[in-house]
């Protein structure tokens, strides 16, 4: 059983920098103008509440909700609700982005913590660790519906704490394609249905991870037209790449689509140790074969960084054939777009045990465990993810916009954000977007975004190994050794 952390390592913050389309965080809207961040609001941890209502506060700033374009819709919605009951008064506590995770960890240090916190992504909540309430009771005694979501999700926010949060907004994963690209290759699409079956060559075979890899290369093409299963094919001189893990470059994204999640780290506190189980090397084995191999079909580091492939965002520059990556991948294919191209969606492919292996990035709004009125901001909580909450926060209305864009886990709002990707990618079926939404039935659970002893250093020494493989090749790298290596550098991590 994992420990919880202790106040002083919630001041180690879990940080992943991620530009607008370098490389986005979930919850970021895209079409939100960028400015400065705000400066906090007064905190009302000693101000007094309205007569004899509970004060119940929100701090916003672990993840979006930030920018000022952002505070209407949040600040309509606290109004709201203060207006539909007598009995408690949300404040709105909004934090720059920066400056949010030291602020948050001074004010729970100090016993004066918020009750509610978010949106926040896994990512951003490690750095929490150990502070979250666990809903069970306040879902139990409110009778709060659960049902409406895909039961994988509820699950999702399950661990050894409880249940620390409820779904709110998801981005679940898919395989991007190019019609056009499979047209010319003679290529069946993929799958359009989880269970559904590829056609290959004329024959019917499961859509795994070996048959994704063999359309791939035949979708990977030289500057001669060759492509990566033909003889005199050019791996030097790569025209197009039959597939990209865009922006989803990191030891634990790839192993969790690939070999499935697992809880990486075993031991208690002061014994943890590095679980990474060998479907994980091998499945990071696979991409840097996809690679390096000599039959390659990926594009390398400093290939997928090159100005003609995009700068890093390799599927808009309109040079791979297949992307593998959340829905919220969408902010970014604008140029795509503009460039005449076309893509849909299918779905991935079933990994060697048999079973479906997604990945969901997900937001939600958490509870903090020290919270002297859990039942009242329980109570808040539902308001703010509920219909109604939903309604101002993540739809929105021409006169106050929503403050944040994503696929709302609750069905019933999920149909106003297909329609504007409809209307931004009109090209797009309604197929592709049941694609992303049957998704949500295979969230990689523990995230791969999982908690670790000492998380930004851990995540960090993972994405330098992963790194090593981008831009090295077999020449010059011992993928065994260094594999090693970072298991024993993230045991040392650990241990601090």
């Amino acid at each position: 059983m994992k420990k919880l952390l202790s106040v002083l390592s919630l001041l180690i913050v879990a940080t992943m920098i991620l530009a607008a389309c370098g490389a986005p965080a979930p919850t970021e809207a895209p079409d939100v103008p960028a400015t400065d961040a705000p400066e906090p609001t007064d905190a009302p941890a000693t101000d007094a509440p309205a007569g004899d209502k509970v004060q119940i506060r929100w701090f916003v700033g672990l993840g979006t909700g930030t920018d000022p374009a952002q505070l209407p819709s949040q600040e309509k919605a606290v109004a709201d609700f203060n207006a539909s009951q007598d009995e408690i008064e949300l404040v709105l506590e909004v934090v720059p982005f920066d400056s949010a995770r030291d602020t948050l960890a001074t004010q729970i240090a100090s016993g004066a913590g918020p009750d509610i916190i978010g949106p926040v992504g896994w990512g951003g909540s490690n750095a929490f660790y150990g502070q979250w309430l666990d809903m069970t009771p306040y879902i139990e005694s409110t009778g709060f519906d659960t049902s409406i979501y895909d039961p994988a999700l509820i699950e999702f926010y399950q661990t050894e704490e409880g249940q620390v949060g409820l779904p709110y907004l998801v981005f679940p994963a898919a395989i991007y394609y190019v019609p056009a690209m499979f047209d010319e290759a003679g290529l069946e699409y993929p799958p359009t249905a989880y269970g559904d079956k590829y056609t290959l060559d004329g024959a019917e075979v499961d859509w795994t991870w070996e048959t994704l890899t063999e359309v791939a290369k035949r979708l990977t093409v030289d500057v001669n037209g060759a492509n990566a299963t033909e003889d005199g094919f050019d791996a030097t001189q790569l025209q197009q790449v039959g597939f990209a893990n865009q922006w989803q470059t990191h030891v634990a994204y790839q192993a969790s689509y690939v070999a499935g999640a697992a809880d990486i780290v075993s031991g208690d506190e002061g014994s943890y140790e590095s679980a990474m189980p060998d479907s994980w090397k091998e499945a990071n084995k696979w991409v840097y074969d996809g690679m390096w191999g000599e039959q390659p079909f990926m594009a390398t580091g400093p290939l997928a960084g090159a100005p003609e492939f995009g700068n890093g965002n390799l599927f808009n520059s309109g040079k791979a054939a297949m992307a593998m990556t959340p829905l919220w991948y969408t902010c970014c294919l604008d140029q795509f777009r503009d460039a005449g191209f076309e893509f849909q969606a299918g779905v991935l492919p079933v990994g060697a045990d048999g079973e479906y292996h997604g990945r969901v990035d997900a937001d939600t709004i958490r509870l903090w465990k020290g919270s002297a009125n859990p039942e009242e901001a329980f109570k808040a909580l539902s308001y703010l993810i509920g219909p109604e909450g939903v309604q101002t926060l993540v739809v929105g209305t021409e006169e106050v916009p929503a403050a944040y864009s994503g696929l709302p886990a609750n069905p019933e709002f999920q149909q106003p954000y297909i329609d504007a990707l409809l209307k931004r990618y009109p090209f797009t079926t309604a197929e592709t977007w049941d694609v992303f939404k049957a998704g949500l039935t295979y969230p990689d659970n523990p995230s791969a975004e999982q908690w670790q002893p000492n998380w930004n250093e851990s995540w960090a020494r993972q994405q330098t190994f992963f790194d090593l493989l981008q831009n090295t090749p077999p020449d010059q790298l011992d993928f065994d050794a260094e594999w090693q290596k970072m298991v024993d550098d993230l045991n040392d991590i650990y241990a601090k």
